[in-house]
């Protein structure tokens, strides 16, 4: 992908039609100590396609994240998983190295000759532009994040895992980081599979939402494309509704 000094150069505005899947899980099972978190699960994720994936805490959500990221070493595994080359995670924790500015932060792991051209488009990208020099313990807790996103920006990534990225953020810092994931998608279109506890974010950021239950997929939920990103959207709360009774949640529990 191309670069310039003003900002990453956006992706195609769609995928072909045909074209094969960004993720394919076939048979996917995961266990811990004999105890089976995944069982059995068949998935694809079509490229360019924002996915998020909800379920109880145990439910297997981020065993699946970290073994579509090939980050599951120490479990025992079978069935068959394919996921394109390029993929970056973005976790709750920023993760920046505190003893590294922010744009090293961001570099950390790449090379080149454009590297620090990239750095600095992608820190613009999510409105830090001029924190470059600056520490990240000089930095909020939504700042962080943002440079967490950069980072994971300028590898270019096919793929973009997000394990509750703002899960520690306060509510108005997680909406306008809503906003911010949501605009990089669709400037970039790459694939995202977002792990959340949050049913309302993954109504408002994803355009299918995937319940795991005892380490299966219970529902596979499509959400209009063409509907408002808005919570004030008369289908919001049909889709919530659906979404909390798979979850098990009814009126009383709320």
């Amino acid at each position: 992908m191309a670069t310039s000094a003003e900002q990453l150069t956006p992706a195609p505005a769609g995928t072909l039609d045909g074209a094969p899947p960004a993720v394919r899980l076939t048979g996917l099972t995961r266990s811990f100590e004999g105890r089976t978190v995944l069982d059995g699960i068949d998935l694809d994720l079509p490229a360019g396609q924002f996915t998020a994936l909800l379920g109880h805490s145990g439910s297997g959500k981020s065993t699946l994240l970290r073994a579509v990221a090939g980050l599951d070493h120490q479990v025992t595994a079978s069935g068959e998983l394919t996921a394109p080359e390029r993929v970056s995670v973005v976790f709750q924790d920023s993760r920046l190295l505190p003893w590294r500015r922010v744009l090293d932060n961001v570099l950390l792991g790449t090379g080149g000759a454009k590297a620090a051209e990239r750095g600095r488009a992608a820190l613009a990208e999510v409105g830090l532009a001029g924190r470059e020099r600056a520490w990240p313990g000089e930095l909020s807790g939504g700042e962080a994040q943002r440079a967490a996103l950069a980072r994971s920006l300028v590898r270019e990534p096919e793929l973009l895992l997000a394990d509750e990225p703002f899960g520690a953020l306060d509510a108005l810092t997680r909406i306008r980081m809503h906003a911010l994931l949501r605009e990089l998608w669709e400037r970039h279109r790459p694939s995202v599979l977002l792990v959340t506890h949050d049913v309302d974010e993954a109504i408002v950021l994803a355009d299918r939402v995937l319940v795991l239950e005892h380490g299966r997929i219970s529902l596979d939920l499509t959400i209009e494309p063409a509907h408002p990103r808005s919570y004030r959207d008369p289908l919001f709360s049909e889709y919530r509704e659906r979404l909390l009774a798979a979850l098990g949640v009814t009126e009383e529990h709320q």
